[in-house]
């Protein structure tokens, strides 16, 4: 159970560094995943000070916080560099 949910946290972070801001039950539909599995991903990822949460209208919102962010569009501007240097 420990390495899904250690999994799980990996695609949330992708998710949310993606798409951005996100409703927490919006997030665990759109990734496909169990719903105890997306809070256990999200308790992970807060724990190691990587999301914030947002309430609005009683609704749950979680998204990267600044760093994180800068790391996600780091990965995917690195990924598309190495792409590139191949061509």
């Amino acid at each position: 159970m420990k390495e899904k949910v250690i999994e799980t946290a990996g695609k949330a972070w992708r998710f949310l560094g993606q798409h951005g801001q996100t409703n927490v039950t919006q997030l665990a539909k759109s990734m496909k995943e169990k719903d105890e599995v997306v809070l256990q991903a999200l308790g992970w990822l807060a724990r190691e000070d990587k999301i914030d949460y947002t309430i609005k209208n009683r609704r749950t919102f979680v998204a990267l916080v600044e760093s994180e962010l800068k790391a996600f569009n780091n990965v995917v501007y690195n990924m598309h560099e190495g792409i590139k240097a191949k061509k």
